[in-house]
């Protein structure tokens, strides 16, 4: 399966890619579905029915509200997250939904979203639309969120085989060791090998101003964090704490990386504070590779472009084209969606994708980027996911700051070394996937285990 670097930065809304983003592309992909089939007039009622994880923590993901957003038309990279309360509220009050932005419908929340304690096989976040005409049902279609707002419905999970792709790569790889041997057969850095791979899809101007796109984006949202201030919604009562923390830094003025690392670091603990109060607010957001880990990525980003004076837009690019080259290993080989793994396949990955990202930009060779993404990943193995609350704010944001300052230590000691290490990054992947499988499901994003209960019991 081929993996462009766009599929794992991709824009879209707070505060879970895998229980908001996916299943608002999977509800606008059904409702266009009826609109191509011509069965939109016929259509009298359409049902939802969430399974597994996005049952369980539904509800705290935005799973429900998204889904009906998706059903009215909206896309996550393009709607308006301040329009969502008020259409929300709108639809409550008469009972009608615009079904894909064309025609009303009745919609009962309670009769028509329903939340069942049962799972469907192939993934744990499993969602099932049908739409009802007169006579019966017309058109059903299930749906897998896997991760990362990637979504495959279920002809697709049931074989096996990812669909079909055209694209053909020229420097396909599926481990680090293909990785690497393509690199050092080829003379390139990893940065370079992947943008080579992009332009199987786009253009070199295309590829450069869609990352340069991604990274406006990760500004904007680091910039709504520090804005903002208060309660985070959802009933925990956690406050924000970006805007404070930024203030205080502010006074004690621009540190140096050298001479102050204590205050550096502080920085970088701002930026992922911000961009993940924000995104628990459920403002827009970039999957990095998903929206629970989106804050390490632009917290690494940040922290090199604050502090780097030569720092450039080229060195965005390539620091997005690295890290993606991790993101795509852990996603072939394991997973990213913490309904799946736990927290080690989104935190874990986003920490080792930001410390091979930000190893490429400061001239790492291979062997050093592909033994600074394994420490990143190896020290966050075994990694469980347990929002309390079912809301992406305990222990996540947090925990996120915490990885984004690992990645740097970790690129920090890939590069006093010469890229030979004792346990490969591929092997690291495969222990991810095989403790995931062991991990007991109650630590894997349903609430019902680890902090999420310690919380309740408190």
């Amino acid at each position: 399966m081929a993996i462009s670097v766009f599929d794992l930065f991709k824009v879209g809304i707070g505060p879970s890619s895998s229980h908001t983003v996916g299943p608002m592309r999977a509800a606008a992909t059904f409702a266009q579905a009826l609109f191509d089939q011509g069965l939109l007039e016929q259509i009298q009622r359409v049902e939802v029915r969430l399974y597994g994880s996005l049952s369980a923590t539904g509800v705290g993901h935005a799973t429900d509200r998204a889904c009906v957003m998706g059903l009215m038309g909206e896309w996550p990279d393009s709607i308006d997250p301040s329009c969502i309360g008020p259409r929300i509220q709108q639809l409550r009050e008469r009972g009608e939904l615009l079904l894909a932005g064309r025609r009303n419908i009745a919609f009962d929340w309670q009769r028509d979203l329903l939340l069942l304690d049962e799972s469907l096989p192939y993934h744990p976040n499993a969602m099932s639309l049908t739409a009802f005409g007169e006579s019966g049902q017309l058109w059903e279609q299930t749906y897998y969120s896997v991760g990362g707002g990637f979504i495959v419905e279920a002809a697709e999970a049931e074989s096996g085989v990812p669909a079909a792709s055209d694209v053909v790569l020229p420097y396909e790889f599926s481990s680090a060791v293909e990785l690497l041997s393509l690199c050092n057969q080829h003379g390139l850095r990893v940065s370079e090998l992947m943008m080579a791979n992009e332009r199987a899809w786009r253009s070199d101007a295309e590829i450069r101003s869609g990352l340069l796109h991604i990274w406006s984006v990760m500004r904007e949202c680091v910039e709504q964090g520090l804005r903002h201030e208060g309660i985070l919604p959802g009933g925990l009562d956690v406050p924000r704490r970006a805007a404070k923390l930024h203030r205080s830094l502010l006074e004690i003025g621009k540190p140096n990386v050298i001479s102050s690392t204590l205050s550096a670091m502080e920085w970088v603990n701002l930026f992922a504070l911000a961009v993940n109060e924000e995104n628990a607010a459920g403002g827009r957001m970039v999957t990095a590779p998903t929206n629970g880990a989106a804050g390490i990525i632009p917290a690494v980003l940040h922290y090199y472009m604050k502090f780097n004076p030569d720092a450039s837009d080229d060195d965005v690019v390539a620091f997005f084209l690295a890290a993606a080259s991790v993101g795509i290993l852990c996603k072939k080989n394991a997973s990213i969606s913490g309904a799946e793994v736990g927290c080690q396949g989104e935190v874990g990955s986003a920490c080792a994708m930001a410390a091979a990202g930000l190893a490429d930009v400061l001239g790492a060779t291979p062997e050093q980027l592909e033994n600074a993404a394994e420490i990143g990943l190896e020290h966050n193995l075994g990694l469980t996911c347990d929002p309390v609350g079912g809301l992406v704010q305990v222990p996540c944001i947090e925990r996120n700051a915490i990885a984004a300052v690992k990645a740097i230590n970790a690129t920090q000691m890939a590069l006093r070394g010469d890229g030979k290490h004792f346990i490969s990054l591929d092997r690291v992947i495969r222990t991810m996937r095989d403790t995931g499988a062991d991990m007991h499901d109650k630590y894997k994003e349903t609430s019902r285990g680890g902090l999420a209960v310690s919380w309740v019991e408190c």
